[in-house]
């Protein structure tokens, strides 16, 4: 059940991307605006999560789950029945405001349900598979819909997925409120929203501007300052948003630095690999969806049968590294596509190289991220899960599109006579898409670095004793 609430906010994620050539010919916006069905969802979701965290402590988790869901589900109808531009545009923000809500509740949910060792360790191989699979899924999913009924149903999808959340929720999660947080930090929730509202914003700008652009700079450059003071009042602060403490693990540390890395380097494939399916290869959006399949299925089998098995052994020292090398590996697989590359020799065995190494980050990471946290934190430290994950992908779509795109735009600057002008810009853009891999295998392999040296062996204990009884396995 909680698996199916993360579902529904990680597909939301690229359903979309599928949808919206057939919705901008339905509702008339431009090619210009077409943008903001994606901003609006991600500036809501990133710049509210440390709120939406810190609600359901002091709410508890039920409660926060119940309006999550519902609220979730009510602006997918509303999005799915938009006969207007403006209206889908408020209703994917409205998505992104009860989903900062929704996504730390249930991984919070999940973190003060599951105490012993191994338990833990499956229910977040199966909770890290759905994750890290949500992009692909939503791809083949979005296609299916698209194709097959109307893109209104990329977005009425979730009101099925809801309603069997909320009965999932009804009988199986207990409330989780906190007694120890009466109060909610104002202040606080001012800088730390305001903060990572203008860094997702000034990312997102970067993409469809340039690193120079005064908007792009001033707006990261105001979202530091304000983080910055957001992290100096937390250490004043009688209830802070964001309890310092949570940062006392370095394996917790570590854990949110192989999320980021994760994120960033995840961009990749969910938007390279696409447009080279769909563009280079002339795949339908429904047959790109199913070519990202096993991708799914290398992600969950890899965390399944290893991680749900070893995490409680051996911790996620020998995992998440060696799952950042399969991963780099994979990045570097797919700097050999071609425009005639087939797919079983071309792209299959980088998906399943990196779909392996993915199962060996997602599920040790979030179980790590959230181990040994009182019950009391629980909602903020998934929050913070959540919100690295969405500014480790919004870095991840800044950085790697804009050198995918200088690279290609340098290349076709340079354009051979004798080359035709269709072939030497499809030959660009492959260069630039492999460059582009070439600094998510980077990046992976300095994550693989960096989480060796800050994470732990032995396994992760459990949450620390809570302020009420855990609730039933959901």
């Amino acid at each position: 059940m909680l698996s199916l609430a993360q579902l529904m906010v990680a597909l939301d994620s690229t359903v979309i991307n599928i949808a919206l050539p057939q919705a901008q010919i339905d509702l008339g916006f431009s090619s210009a605006n077409r943008q903001w069905l994606i901003t609006a969802y991600a500036l809501a979701f990133g710049s509210l999560m440390l709120l939406g965290g810190r609600l359901s402590d002091l709410w508890g988790r039920r409660n926060a789950l119940l309006i999550g869901i519902t609220g979730f589900a009510v602006a997918s109808a509303m999005g799915g029945a938009a006969n207007s531009f403006s209206t889908l545009v408020a209703a994917r923000a409205v998505q992104g405001v009860f989903g900062a809500l929704l996504a730390p509740a249930a991984l919070a949910a999940l973190t003060v349900t599951f105490s012993d060792p191994k338990e833990r360790a499956k229910a977040f191989a199966i909770f890290g598979a759905v994750g890290g699979s949500g992009a692909a899924i939503g791809l083949l999913l979005g296609g299916g819909l698209t194709q097959w009924a109307s893109w209104r149903w990329c977005l009425y999808i979730n009101v099925f997925f809801a309603l069997v959340a909320l009965v999932g929720v009804v009988l199986f999660v207990a409330g989780g409120k906190s007694e120890h947080h009466s109060q909610l930090d104002v202040l606080g929730t001012l800088l730390a929203s305001g903060g990572l509202f203008f860094v997702v914003y000034g990312l997102g700008h970067a993409v469809t501007t340039s690193w120079s652009n005064p908007a792009t700079w001033g707006s990261l450059v105001l979202g530091a300052v304000l983080i910055l003071t957001f992290v100096s009042w937390q250490q004043r602060s009688k209830h802070p948003l964001l309890p310092l403490r949570i940062f006392s693990s370095r394996t917790r540390s570590g854990s949110l630095v192989a999320i980021f890395f994760t994120s960033v380097g995840m961009f990749g494939v969910s938007l390279f690999l696409a447009f080279y399916l769909q563009r280079t290869l002339g795949y339908s959006p429904l047959r790109t969806g199913v070519a990202f399949m096993p991708l799914v299925i290398a992600i969950s089998a890899s965390a399944a049968l290893a991680s749900a098995r070893l995490l409680a052994k051996t911790g996620p020292r020998p995992l998440v590294p060696t799952g950042m090398v399969l991963a780099m590996m994979g990045m570097v697989l797919f700097t050999r596509l071609a425009p005639a590359s087939n797919y079983f020799a071309g792209v299959l065995p980088g998906l399943i190289v990196l779909g392996l190494g993915l199962g060996l980050i997602f599920a040790p990471t979030l179980a790590s991220a959230t181990a040994q946290v009182k019950d009391a934190d629980a909602g903020a430290a998934s929050a913070l899960v959540n919100t690295t994950q969405q500014i480790g992908g919004s870095v991840g779509v800044a950085l790697l599109n804009t050198i995918a795109v200088s690279v290609t735009m340098r290349a076709l600057h340079a354009q051979h006579p004798f080359v035709s002008n269709a072939t030497f810009i499809t030959r660009a853009t492959l260069h630039g898409y492999a460059v582009a891999f070439w600094w998510a295998a980077g990046l992976f392999g300095f994550g693989a670095a960096v989480t060796l040296f800050m994470l732990e062996s032995g396994p992760t204990g459990a949450s620390e004793p809570a302020s009420e009884p855990a609730s039933r396995p959901a």
